[in-house]
């Protein structure tokens, strides 16, 4: 009869393949833990309407294609959405024009009736000049731009 060499894996074999079988449970575990989002920033009326943003997270952009992003919800506490045509969102000293804006689906709003989600346009680093833009056309081609502050724990101190 034919020796079996002495190898990790048929010294290993039964107590790897328990371990496949106890990794559904750690990863049912972990998907059950709700993140922790930060708080909604303040609501604020951007021409027919009223949103509120909120961060999915305190990270700083991540790359996304070519792009630097950061990741928001935005509400839409009053007003529908339907009544919005177009509305987009970076991070910088200064919105960005509409037209610069059209040019890719970075930073556009998309989602539901309630709650929209945004890839922000974001530089790979934030300044204190930085702020939140966001920009909205309604159907009537009227353009409404409102702004909100960065938390003072995104910018950096050197």
């Amino acid at each position: 009869m034919a020796r079996i060499k002495n190898t990790f894996w048929h010294r290993n074999k039964f107590r790897l393949s328990g371990l496949i079988l106890i990794l559904p449970i750690y990863f049912l575990y972990e998907s059950l833990q709700p993140p922790e989002f930060p708080d909604v920033w303040a609501s604020k009326s951007v021409g027919a309407v009223e949103l509120a943003l909120q961060p999915l997270n305190n990270e700083p952009p991540y790359a996304h294609h070519e792009d630097w992003v950061k990741d928001f919800s935005v509400w839409v506490n009053e007003g529908a959405v339907k009544d919005i045509r177009q509305a987009y969102i970076n991070i910088g000293p200064k919105p960005l024009p509409l037209n610069q804006l059209e040019q890719d689906d970075v930073g556009i709003l998309h989602g539901s009736d309630s709650l929209q989600h945004v890839h922000a346009i974001a530089p790979s680093q934030y300044s204190p000049a930085d702020k939140v833009w966001l920009t909205l056309q309604h159907w009537d081609g009227s353009q409404h731009v409102q702004s909100w502050s960065l938390p003072s724990q995104w910018i950096p101190t050197s």
